[in-house]
């Protein structure tokens, strides 16, 4: 399955829009004033989101398209920004619970630390959409099989000759659910064809971190043919750490960049799984209005990844300018 992202270059500058316009209690500018002197909207579609962080552009993705989706569907849009803090985040739900909002959409940081305060927004009527992880007991989750997304990563790289025999680090984040999905179906995957794992590195989903993890990875580990990276802060640390110096080590991950591009012209990313957040977020806005509007919740919208290579790679500079 191939999902290519829209080519509409009035859209990054609706990506700035939603990145500034963020913080915890803030909106979006799109309110009627009501005669209180408070804000409302007349159809009654006003989403709480709740985000990771604001720094990765797989965030601020995210982000624009389910901006534009509220824009174009006539629903208020406030986003908080939980800055990696699964405390904060679980906060912000509650702060949207008490401002009345009639939907949520939570990206989250922790599907486990985050349960109780989605609990308690189901409890008062209000429908819960979860995009990228999946929260267990929300209405609906958009996004990818995160599990089944290393497994046809593995499969590719069995295809291409890459995986039997050959030694192979991973760098994670331990504290992200999905990225231990993606870990586990990818490993499992290429373990089984004869490829051999040394060491697994924690890099947090900080950049910073996880190219400090990659360079202590393959210091330590000198003959690795590759490099598994589980999201966009591993990816573009890793290819930070690797670039421009001697090791044969190839990479092999999550999430496309600017950074992570440049190292597909290079040589050094063999292949990048990507997935489509614009539309992750076009997806969530437009399930809100439709539950809203009485529809059953489906329960699963499925966002295809595509794997981008440099055959590929084309089709994604425009979007990473």
């Amino acid at each position: 399955m191939r999902t290519r992202f829209p080519r509409r270059t009035a859209l990054i500058a609706v990506a700035a829009t939603a990145a500034l316009a963020v913080l915890p209690g803030c909106t979006t500018g799109n309110e009627s004033p009501a005669a209180d002197g408070g804000s409302q909207t007349s159809d009654s579609c006003t989403i709480g989101m709740t985000q990771i962080n604001q720094t990765a552009i797989f965030f601020t993705e995210m982000n624009a398209g389910a901006q534009e989706a509220a824009d174009e569907l006539g629903c208020e849009l406030t986003i908080a920004n939980a800055n990696n803090d699964s405390a904060r985040q679980s906060s912000d739900i509650e702060n949207f619970v008490t401002q009345g909002v009639d939907a949520l959409i939570v990206v989250a940081i922790d599907v486990n630390g985050v349960k109780p305060a989605v609990e308690a927004a189901q409890a008062q009527g209000i429908p819960v959409i979860a995009i990228d992880a999946e929260v267990e007991g929300v209405d609906t989750f958009v996004g990818v099989d995160n599990e089944a997304g290393g497994v046809e990563a593995g499969e590719w790289m069995i295809d291409a000759g890459l995986v039997e025999g050959s030694q192979y680090g991973v760098v994670d984040a331990k504290n992200s659910f999905i990225q231990n999905q993606r870990e586990d179906g990818f490993r499992a995957t290429i373990d089984a064809a004869g490829a051999i794992h040394t060491q697994s590195v924690n890099g947090d989903n900080v950049q910073e971190k996880a190219a400090t993890a990659a360079q202590d990875l393959v210091t330590a580990q000198p003959n690795l043919k590759f490099i598994y990276t589980t999201g966009e802060p591993a990816t573009v640390g890793a290819v930070a750490a690797l670039s421009g110096g001697s090791s044969a080590t190839k990479i092999i991950g999550w999430d496309l960049t600017a950074e992570v591009i440049k190292g597909i012209d290079s040589g050094l990313v063999e292949a990048v799984i990507q997935q489509d957040p614009r539309q992750e977020g076009v997806e969530a806005v437009g399930e809100v209005k439709a539950i809203l509007g009485g529809a059953s919740p489906k329960g699963f919208i499925d966002v295809p990844i595509t794997i981008v290579t440099s055959d590929n790679v084309d089709d994604y500079r425009e979007i990473f300018n």
